[in-house]
């Protein structure tokens, strides 16, 4: 498909709340195929649809788990527990993280593609995914909840962390 531009923080379109999605057309099927690429191709973990100029409830994540990808179209966080306090990053806000507090386990409705009603449960990652791209939805940007002060980040940090992760 296509890899669309990332929005970035400063651009208006971050700080709207987004729209419900009633029909999964063509034109859908093609942002969500675009989400993904674009998400990929920047080394994300997840994508909200105002990140690539569409005002739309929708959230594509990708945690490396055996499920993902996900595609939550019209998400809502029914139920949080617990909470977990560590370093985020955003796709909208490059070369920048910060120490946030979301919660451990996060149970989300959502639609499919196909506009199929279905319950995710996530914990640690996921569930900071879900809550981090939901925010998106409602033009809330991590940065708001940063507790201390934003640092600067390389990919080279991230990709330390991969190596970390893979031994």
């Amino acid at each position: 498909m296509a890899i669309r531009q990332i929005r970035t923080i400063g651009d208006d379109i971050l700080t709207k709340r987004c729209k419900e999605v009633k029909t999964v057309n063509d034109r859908i099927k093609i942002l969500i195929e675009d989400m993904l690429d674009t998400m990929y191709e920047a080394n994300g973990v997840g994508l909200a649809a105002p990140q690539v100029g569409i005002l739309k409830r929708i959230v594509v994540i990708d945690v490396g788990d055996e499920n993902g990808p996900y595609v939550l179209i019209n998400p809502v966080i029914l139920e949080t527990d617990g909470s977990q306090t560590g370093s985020e990053g955003c796709l909208s806000v490059p070369g920048k993280a910060g120490i946030v507090t979301r919660p451990n386990y996060v149970k989300v409705k959502a639609y499919d593609e196909e506009m199929n009603e279905f319950i995710l449960e996530g914990t640690e990652l996921l569930a900071r995914c879900i809550s981090h791209e939901c925010d998106h939805l409602d033009g809330e940007l991590y940065v708001d909840k940063v507790e201390g002060e934003l640092q600067d980040v390389t990919y080279d940090d991230y990709e330390d962390y991969e190596d970390f992760e893979e031994e």
